[in-house]
């Protein structure tokens, strides 16, 4: 689970996550979107802004239940109305002319479907096109609201193929690990992944995982049980 925050400074976006978050600092992984840094002669007089997204870390020790928060009907229409005006200009401009989307609400969540025969270019390699599209979309939907909507992205149907891969994955490393009785430390990946990984082998009695690492090079241990 990830959440991007805003603020004057780093610090000040990352208190401000943390807060609504109700976390603590070790219990997430902290991106820059966009740095202090960035700066140049012609945005000088403008307000510093800052985003950060901080990635809920897997098995932390203390596990914390937050109560969603309802975001109003006026919210969400208008996080809504943010998106399609984005998509329609931005599908317009790509050499794709196929391309559809969908949009469909559940419980404060926006999923956005693109569809089309050629998706593979706003995918890329293992989903960072779309995940980096997915951070854009959660940027304009909430762009002028008070309150937060989630955007969800999925593009020809991959994160149904992906998770089905991975599942195939884990269950093959698992075999793996039983047999030579090793510890095996897969390649880095994205929360999402890693929290599918996570999932599909808490139903096997005879591995457990953790993972090590930053983002975006966090990676996931899969060991025997002890």
């Amino acid at each position: 689970m990830s959440n991007i925050f805003e603020g004057r400074t780093t610090n000040e976006a990352i208190e401000k996550g943390l807060k609504e978050l109700n976390l603590t600092r070790k219990q997430v992984d902290v991106k820059i979107l966009e740095s202090e840094d960035k700066r140049s002669f012609f945005n000088i007089l403008t307000p510093r802004v800052v985003k950060v997204e901080l990635i809920v870390k897997e098995n932390t020790e203390k596990i914390i239940k937050k109560e969603k928060i309802e975001v109003s009907a006026e919210s969400e229409k208008k996080a809504e109305e943010n998106i399609r005006r984005f998509l329609d200009e931005f599908i317009s401009k790509l050499p794709t002319n196929d391309l559809v989307y969908d949009i469909k609400l559940d419980k404060n969540d926006l999923y956005v479907d693109i569809k089309g025969e050629d998706t593979g270019y706003l995918i890329g390699y293992r989903g960072n096109v779309l995940n980096s599209l997915q951070v854009i979309l959660n940027n304009i939907a909430n762009g002028e609201l008070n309150e937060r909507v989630r955007v969800l992205l999925n593009i020809g149907g991959y994160k149904e193929k992906r998770e089905k891969d991975l599942k195939d994955l884990a269950d093959k490393i698992a075999g793996t690990v039983i047999k030579k009785r090793k510890s095996i430390t897969l390649e880095p990946m994205s929360s999402y992944e890693r929290k599918i990984i996570h999932s599909k082998l808490q139903e096997n009695s005879k591995v457990e995982t953790h993972s090590i690492g930053e983002e975006p090079n966090r990676k996931i241990v899969v060991s025997l049980k002890k």
